[in-house]
């Protein structure tokens, strides 16, 4: 068995095809507020549940990202150089820092993502998303459509694309390539191959930029690696990192937002009628649902006990932190933290982009996409349905990303938005 540093009690071994995540949330929450677990490669951590401890956690000066510097068994080779999990660790991006090195690549890509940034793009996206739903309605009011593959997935991948300014031509190998890289469950040469492709598309989009410079992210990060305030290594995990982040969360977000209303016609009817806005909606398929519902790696850069808790972490021990677990905490949530409920008075109170020196930067961006496709779209199609039974949704092979394979949906009867008026 490949172990880190001595993780105490009998681990729970935590399943890689994500087959059901929050069956396995409870399951380790009655294990206490951080349990041991054997992560997919037999690799060894705590998975934390509690969404207080993680609070704590998530701003402690002891808790670490970098596994190049504060994960033992990584620095002297004891992880496998094939582990299907390896790349979270192996990037060298903000994801991964620590310190001052976090803030160093943190900065550059803070811009990216202001508040001014995003008011800027909200017209695109909206633009965006009548196109995707113009296309939608090529299907007729009965067919069975994939709203994942056809909506929810796309919409994302498209605002990113402009973000970063990716050219037409690379749309669809981005599409097809970045969601590999979530698949907990791979083989060792699966997931080897899909980081390979992904570095090679985000090489000739790098190419690309200095080439045909825009006023776009990517070339923003260009031009740092080229002024040497980033490495070259550093700027192709940048861009690995606003890919997947700025994609893969959103997609989920919309995934679950969607079939959780077309399950619960009450809180539909709520939220239709105006009673209840959009974005508690946003909030609460967040708090529910998270859309990466365990986050790796942290570690502990020395001894350290919780007061509060009574957990006692080792130098070295690794960390997950379970956000699936975190949003439906019944001591945070109360006796119905399973229940979707869009008038939840705690429902912003959840740790879906993650809490601290890291908190997600695209987090502002994310609940405009969110709230502009969900109201946008069932005022398209006020009939939408559900085409199969809620049961038969499979899950993402993933105990990392938290979505469906697959929605399929009858659209019914449509909607024409009102034409505006200059």
């Amino acid at each position: 068995m490949t172990s880190t540093t001595p993780v105490t009690g009998c681990p729970y071994a935590i399943d890689g095809a994500g087959t059901d995540i929050h069956a396995e949330a409870d399951a380790l929450r009655a294990l206490g507020p951080a349990a041991p677990a054997l992560l997919p490669g037999n690799i060894r951590a705590w998975s934390v549940t509690d969404p207080a401890l993680i609070r704590r956690l998530l701003v402690h000066p002891d808790i670490s990202k970098d596994a190049s510097q504060h994960w033992p068994a990584y620095i002297d080779g004891e992880v496998p150089a094939d582990w299907p999990l390896r790349i979270w660790v192996d990037v060298r991006n903000a994801l991964s820092a620590y310190g001052t090195e976090h803030r160093r690549l943190r900065r550059a890509l803070s811009t990216a993502f202001t508040s001014r940034r995003v008011r800027a793009l909200v017209p695109r996206i909206e633009e965006i998303t009548q196109g995707l739903l113009d296309e939608l309605e090529d299907a007729g009011p009965d067919e069975t459509v994939d709203l994942r593959a056809r909506f929810a997935w796309r919409l994302p991948l498209l605002v990113v694309n402009a973000v970063l300014g990716v050219p037409d031509d690379l749309h669809d190998a981005f599409r097809d390539t970045i969601g590999r890289l979530f698949s907990t469950g791979s083989t060792p040469e699966e997931a080897v191959a899909a980081a390979t492709d992904v570095y090679g598309l985000i090489g000739r989009l790098i190419e690309y930029k200095r080439e045909h410079p825009e006023k776009d992210v990517t070339t923003s990060l260009v031009r740092a690696q080229a002024a040497g305030e980033i490495t070259t290594q550093e700027l192709a995990d940048s861009m690995m990192l606003l890919i997947g982040a700025g994609h893969e969360t959103t997609v989920n977000l919309l995934d679950h937002a969607t079939v959780l209303l077309l399950t619960h016609p009450d809180q539909l009817a709520l939220v239709t009628s105006g009673k209840t806005p959009w974005d508690q909606v946003v909030e609460e398929a967040l708090r529910l649902e998270a859309p990466l519902a365990t986050m790796i790696m942290r570690f502990a850069v020395n001894d350290l006990t919780d007061e509060a808790s009574g957990v006692t972490f080792a130098k070295g021990d690794a960390l997950v932190v379970n956000f699936a677990a975190a949003g439906r905490d019944p001591g945070a949530h109360g006796s119905d933290a399973d229940r979707f409920d869009v008038t939840r008075e705690t429902a912003r109170d959840h740790l879906a982009f993650g809490h601290g020196v890291h908190f997600c930067l695209g987090f502002e961006l994310a609940r405009a996409e969110a709230r502009i496709a969900l109201s946008a779209l069932f005022a398209r199609f006020p009939d939408l349905s559900l085409a199969v039974d809620p049961g038969e949704l499979k899950p993402l092979a993933s105990f990392i990303s938290n979505g469906h394979q697959s929605i399929p949906v009858r659209l019914g009867r449509t909607v024409r938005p009102e034409p505006t008026t200059a």
